[in-house]
């Protein structure tokens, strides 16, 4: 099922009608207080910090689509309203790097699927809320080069390139948002490049106690997970998260190896200890808060119901609340592979997403099952 842009907008209207902490949650229990102040402590920063350029000193263009995710998520529309130009200054510095092929990519050439997966996924966002003609434009080369470059067994390599084999689930997982998210704004993505991706997916999950290509049947009857890499390499939390995003925005809402992975989800958020208040750590780095708030969120029911409230006040509670140091307050610290400025917006970014996820602003966050790209298995 699409979202149309035209509900996409009423949703905005909506938000600006209402006040954000009521206007979309389900109930009392997926917001608080302390949330909801966090989340506005957290966008202040972010607007203060954005730089003359409005990128946060990156020049990783998904990083500084990330920047102008926070907000979408909490409702502000690009060039609208309070938050207006601290949306649009990023998302027009991710057009102006935009490669003639579509490329979304000005930094290594090894980051190129990195960047160009995540700063597609934010241009679909922005345009399934505003329907602006350049972010379309962008968009559909955007999505056409991941058509073009996904490789002959469904995956994705580093450099934009289309070769016989893919590399690694971390580049699965974005170019599956990308199209996801350009569906749910209302653009044709081919079914092939779909099917195959969930092919290539599928390939990621290694269960546990039994060979990787042991019978379905046998790998059912265990625990398991997706991993980094094809046949059991790197099995991580944020692999674990990822592989149940990739399936979640592909349409197979009932392949059984999500429960397997969530499992390990879930167990990870349990395990978390109460933190010390204001000491701005997230309670995983960033990449994989990401993944594991998605793959909550996605899964829904029980698993939301049950671990989003920890996460949520984990969250909250850590942010760095220090008002005679405007540098820091409202912020979290750079965590995982990204230092300083751009790596404190990441931080700080990825946690005002997870908080203003039960506001459901987001096409992507809206309700609605894509049923085009299911297939029994």
């Amino acid at each position: 099922m699409r979202i149309s842009r035209l509900l996409c907008l009423l949703a905005l209207t909506v938000a600006a009608l209402t006040v954000a902490s009521s206007a979309r949650a389900e109930g009392d229990w997926e917001i608080t207080p302390e949330s909801q102040r966090a989340l506005r402590r957290g966008l202040e920063w972010l607007e203060k910090n954005q730089g003359s350029e409005g990128n946060w000193q990156s020049n990783d263009l998904g990083l500084v689509g990330m920047g102008a995710l926070a907000f979408m998520a909490d409702g502000h529309a690009p060039g609208r309203g309070r938050y207006g130009r601290a949306v649009q200054r990023p998302l027009d510095y991710i057009l102006r790097g935009a490669k003639p092929q579509g490329l979304l990519n000005i930094a290594d050439q090894r980051r190129d699927m990195y960047n160009h997966g995540l700063a597609t996924f934010v241009l679909g966002q922005a345009y399934g809320m505003t329907d602006d003609r350049r972010l379309g434009k962008t968009l559909e080369k955007a999505l056409d080069l991941i058509a073009n470059t996904q490789c002959g067994d469904g995956g994705w390599d580093y450099v934009a390139r289309r070769q016989g084999r893919g590399h690694d689930l971390s580049l699965a997982v974005m170019q599956a948002k990308a199209l996801r998210s350009a569906v749910d704004s209302g653009l044709d993505v081919r079914p092939e490049v779909i099917n195959l991706a969930i092919q290539s997916v599928r390939e990621h999950y290694s269960p546990q106690r039994v060979p990787y290509n042991a019978p379905e049947e046998r790998q059912r009857r265990v625990g398991g997970q997706f991993t980094y890499g094809k046949g059991g390499g790197g099995g991580s939390l944020a692999m674990a998260a990822a592989g149940v995003v990739c399936l979640q925005e592909f349409g197979q809402y009932d392949d059984w190896r999500i429960p397997k992975s969530m499992e390990v989800v879930e167990a990870h958020i349990r395990n978390l200890r109460d933190p010390p208040e204001g000491n701005g750590e997230v309670p995983f780095d960033p990449y994989t808060l990401n993944y594991v708030g998605q793959a909550l969120y996605q899964v829904g029911g029980d698993p939301w119901a049950r671990s989003y409230p920890k996460l949520r006040d984990y969250i909250a509670k850590t942010q760095i609340d220090d008002p005679d140091n405007p540098r820091r307050h409202g912020s979290w610290r750079a965590k995982g592979h990204v230092g300083g400025l751009p790596g404190e917006m990441y931080s700080t970014a990825i946690a005002c997403f997870i908080l203003a996820m039960p506001n459901r602003y987001l096409p992507i966050l809206q309700e609605g099952r894509i049923e085009a790209f299911n297939k029994p298995r």
